[in-house]
């Protein structure tokens, strides 16, 4: 079921925002016993860097995320740590 959700997550965000560099990783396992692990949505921690953040600020970039996953951020995931960056930002 992870594996799927990674997949999912992975699959949207690549179709949408197209990064340069993407990486997606579970962390749910760090949350057992949390209220929100209970209804078994996952928390999930994402990396990306696109040329889509481009001129957008911090704000703009998270609900450019959450559209991307759509319907997963209700049935799928419980917490969402964005780390997401344009190309030039990139040390």
């Amino acid at each position: 079921m992870a594996k799927d959700r990674l997949a999912s997550i992975r699959s949207r965000l690549e179709t949408v925002l197209m990064p340069q560099q993407l990486e997606v990783l579970d962390e749910s396992h760090k949350h057992v016993g949390h209220a929100g692990a209970r209804d078994g949505r996952g928390h999930f921690r994402v990396r990306i860097i696109s040329d889509a953040f481009r001129g957008h600020a911090l704000l703009a970039r998270h609900r450019l995320i959450y559209a991307a996953l759509g319907s997963m951020m209700q049935t799928d995931i419980h917490a969402l740590a964005i780390e997401a960056r344009a190309p030039e930002e990139v040390d």
